[in-house]
């Protein structure tokens, strides 16, 4: 084998369909479209979502409700969860680095704790946010809540 013997495998490439080359090529004429009508002429394009001329869809379907701008999206992380988290790993300060770290939440996530569970430990936690009940339990265990 060289490169002048190198051709595509058997059946891997096909020919491009000429059409309007004469009626010889059975592809003449109409040129595969059909007889008149829009789909029949050079330019048409459909109306994303027309429907023929039926009411679409997304006219139909009523709207309803907004989409805050300004919203600040938390991932919620949980007081039983920070308490697994400080038994499994024997840690005293619980810090955004670590929750990434053990795989809590991704670098672009916001954090913030939960009050659900209970929690025993002492821990100084360095996060986003805090629920009013998870910044109580944190500090009534003797730690801190301080917010990035």
């Amino acid at each position: 084998m060289n490169l002048s013997n190198l051709k595509p495998a058997e059946g891997s490439t096909k020919q491009r369909k000429r059409v309007g080359r004469g009626q010889g090529s059975g592809k003449g004429g109409t040129s595969t479209r059909g007889h008149k009508g829009a789909k029949a002429r050079s330019g048409y394009s459909k109306k994303v979502g027309f429907e023929g001329g039926q009411m679409p869809l997304q006219r139909r379907v009523p709207k309803f409700g907004f989409n805050n701008i300004n919203r600040k999206e938390f991932k919620g992380i949980n007081l039983d969860t920070l308490q697994k988290l400080a038994e499994s790993k024997n840690v005293t300060s619980i810090t955004f680095e670590l929750l990434m770290d053990n795989g809590l939440c991704s670098k672009n996530d916001k954090i913030k704790v939960l009050g659900r569970g209970e929690l025993k430990a002492k821990l100084d936690v360095k996060v986003h946010a805090y629920s009013e009940t998870a910044k109580k339990a944190i500090e009534a265990n003797g730690g801190s809540a301080n917010i990035l």
